[in-house]
């Protein structure tokens, strides 16, 4: 091969057709404004981690690791004292040993409530992995196991917070007040910081005693505030999506109020130990480094969601959000009202993948959900979705549910090769991408 190569003859020697790509242009022409304004979001958000970390003064000596007991970890310690700065709040725990972000929301309510106390859901069903915690679906180690009993205020039609409903369901024992800032597997809409804001004042007027806390998950550095910015006593999430930016292995993290977060760290370790123990072994470079990429990374993923929502609006595929609404995760959820779509959708994101790209996802029954779930994931690190990745449940609408990408360029080669996928299946209507 001689010559250098446009890129539209990238794109066509790596399986996508000629006139795709220049539906994905045409669509990137009309997207160049909003895509400044994400920037300009991700240049906030990163002066404000770089703030943070020269508060805390990070210095090389930061990234060596600790084993055994992991006493005296300063890396792991100013760690945490950095994300407390990030997200505005009083203190933050910050582990490699939470394992993923169901457990760090099981984690920060275990160590929360106690026996007879209840918690209440201000946003309707919470995620699937989150029943077996709650014990809507009976498991072992429950809360309510422990005597915690669970109540849930629905959502308006519309997806905003029902006041009444929430007036009606609380109780002398509510203790915690819980918020799913994205959707989940639902095809409601994720819910705004600023709408976040508004329940947490009006459960507050009413009962100043409640904990709010929001599951955070695929929401972080998408505005340029934090639920931890509107009054959440704790803000949850895992380290594997948005703040590990891609190269954090493993962890999780709850920042808040200092008795919360101070909860937190003995139930995660033991009465008397708390966060004095916890070796980082040698992972706390990773953890900073991603928490610097993470506002950038992030602003690359969210360009991918939108993308991906007027790319397949174009070929009549009801999109969640649609491709103008505004953006408070970097979830995409697309309705193909068949399993074939959904599959073929999952196959296109794999065959992008850098990892396992031949390999070829099948529906399973994954632990912690209630039917077979479907994931694509060729990612450098295992389950983590802020890399390139697409699931979802093999139940009815048959929505994908895709994110991550750690670059832009990346998240966009998978959305052509999904698409590329379904046009290859027939899949897509004739109409539609006629009209394209």
């Amino acid at each position: 091969m001689s010559g250098r190569q446009t890129t539209e003859e990238i794109y066509r020697q790596m399986g996508i057709s000629h006139d795709l790509w220049e539906i994905g242009e045409r669509v990137l022409t009309d997207l160049k404004e909003r895509f400044s304004k994400i920037d300009e979001t991700a240049e906030i958000n990163q002066i404000k981690v770089l703030g943070a970390m020269q508060k805390a003064r990070i210095s090389a000596e930061h990234f060596n690791g600790s084993t055994g007991y992991g006493y005296n970890d300063a890396g792991r310690d100013d760690l945490e004292r950095v994300y407390a700065s990030v997200f505005h709040t009083e203190d933050a725990l910050v582990r490699s040993q939470i394992t993923c972000g169901t457990h760090a929301l099981s984690l920060a309510l275990a160590a929360n409530l106690r026996p007879g106390d209840e918690l209440l859901s201000l946003s309707g069903k919470p995620y699937d992995t989150l029943e077996e915690v709650i014990g809507i679906r009976p498991s072992r180690g429950s809360l309510a196991e422990y005597g915690i009993t669970y109540r849930q205020a629905e959502l308006k039609e519309d997806g905003s917070f029902d006041a009444e409903a929430i007036r009606n369901a609380l109780r002398p024992n509510t203790r915690i007040a819980a918020i799913q800032r994205s959707k989940g597997y639902l095809t409601r809409p994720s819910l705004s910081v600023e709408q976040i804001g508004e329940a947490i004042r009006f459960v507050k007027d009413l009962r100043p005693d409640i904990l709010v806390m929001v599951d955070n998950c695929y929401g972080e550095f998408v505005d340029r505030i934090e639920p931890s910015d509107v009054g959440a006593d704790m803000t949850v999430g895992s380290l594997i999506k948005n703040p590990g930016g891609g190269l954090a292995p493993m962890g999780g993290y709850i920042a808040g109020t200092k008795e919360c977060v101070e909860n937190c760290a003995v139930r995660l370790t033991s009465p008397g130990l708390g966060r004095e123990v916890g070796a980082s072994l040698g992972i706390n470079r990773s953890l900073y480094q991603g928490l610097f990429l993470a506002p950038t990374v992030t602003a690359g993923a969210l360009k991918g969601a939108i993308f991906a929502a007027n790319l397949f609006e174009r070929f009549g595929f009801t999109c969640i959000p649609n491709g103008k609404e505004p953006r408070q995760d970097i979830i995409q959820a697309i309705e193909f009202g068949s399993a074939k779509g959904l599959i073929a959708f999952c196959e296109g994101i794999q065959a992008a993948a850098p990892v396992d790209s031949y390999v070829s996802p099948e529906p399973w029954a994954m632990p912690g959900y209630d039917s077979d779930v479907i994931m694509a994931a060729g990612a450098f690190i295992q389950g983590s979705s802020i890399e390139l990745s697409a699931d979802g449940p093999l139940h009815e609408p048959y929505a994908a549910y895709f994110q991550g990408g750690l670059t832009f360029p990346h998240a966009k080669f998978g959305i052509l090769k999904a698409a590329q996928r379904l046009l290859d299946q027939n899949l897509i209507k004739p109409g539609a991408w006629q009209r394209n």
